[in-house]
């Protein structure tokens, strides 16, 4: 019998998996979790139905979240990740030993018990002693800290169900006063392809533009996510992702990544005309 997990895209476009096994199922608070098993992706975590990672191809949206802002600010301390349940943002950031610490922020406590179980290639590093988890709502969580951070990562789901707020001008305004004067935000910044996806995009970039004086978008090609397609949001108070990059300074650390490197660092800011084209439609 042939089991397979379909992710609806648009109205008239479906993805889908070949599954050999359901590892874990349940509802939480905040939506379903699964985790399957796949020969062709290995094991992937969905929640609401949705595919957040798979142990093929999570590689790349986690060393474009991380190595991105790491490679431009010369002296990361305290780090503040909101979402990240997986623990994928975490296993990078735990590689820099500079980092001193490392507030995790994650609404929904189940997830981070499933992965932990079930997707240890990720979850495998919340023991490291610089790592803090909250569990509770970013949106809230960030109105409290003032002048406090160096690097906020946002790593949420989708715009709607337990993510939509980590998609409004409150929340960016927020994340700007919790970083000091020359700090960095990093978000995922959905998909520029799909309609509906590509509107999130524009609404995300206008809210970040109206809170930051820095702001540039990059991309990185991630096969399980919607067209493949995926947009990253870096905005800064002082540095520019490009001018400000210290290639030598990060390639003399060694680490060893699988999808990052410092030149492609430089053309994930070159951006296709129809990118550009929706993001600067959405500045009018």
């Amino acid at each position: 019998m042939d089991l397979w997990f379909t992710e609806e895209h648009t109205k008239h476009v479906r993805f889908s998996i070949e599954v050999d096994r359901q590892l874990y199922s349940a509802q939480s608070e905040f939506q379903r979790i699964d985790i399957f098993d796949s020969v062709e992706f290995g094991r992937f975590l969905a929640l609401d139905g949705y595919m957040m990672l798979t142990e093929r191809d999570e590689f790349i949206y986690h060393d474009m979240i991380v190595h991105v802002p790491m490679a431009v600010h010369p002296h990361v301390r305290n780090v503040l990740v909101i979402g990240a349940g997986d623990g994928g943002a975490i296993r990078e950031l735990t590689r820099y030993p500079e980092i001193e610490r490392i507030d995790m922020v994650e609404i929904d406590e189940m997830v981070v018990e499933a992965c932990k179980q079930y997707l240890p290639q990720t979850a495998g590093y919340f023991d490291d002693p610089r790592v803090r988890l909250h569990f509770a709502d970013g949106l809230r969580f960030v109105r409290r800290p003032e002048d406090e951070y160096d690097l906020i990562i946002v790593d949420s789901t989708d715009p709607f169900g337990p993510g939509e707020g980590l998609f409004t001008r409150e929340f960016y305004g927020n994340c700007y006063k919790a970083l000091h004067a020359d700090g960095i935000l990093v978000n995922q910044h959905e998909s520029p392809y799909y309609e509906n996806d590509a509107l999130a995009c524009q609404r995300a970039h206008r809210r970040i533009t109206e809170c930051f004086p820095v702001c540039r978008v990059y991309q990185a090609h991630i096969p399980t996510y919607p067209s493949g397609h995926w947009l990253f949001g870096f905005a800064s108070k002082k540095y520019d992702p490009l001018a400000d990059l210290d290639a030598a300074r990060w390639d003399a650390r060694g680490l060893k990544t699988r999808y990052y490197n410092t030149e492609l660092h430089v053309g994930s800011f070159g951006l296709p005309n129809y990118v550009r084209e929706l993001l600067d439609s959405a500045d009018e």
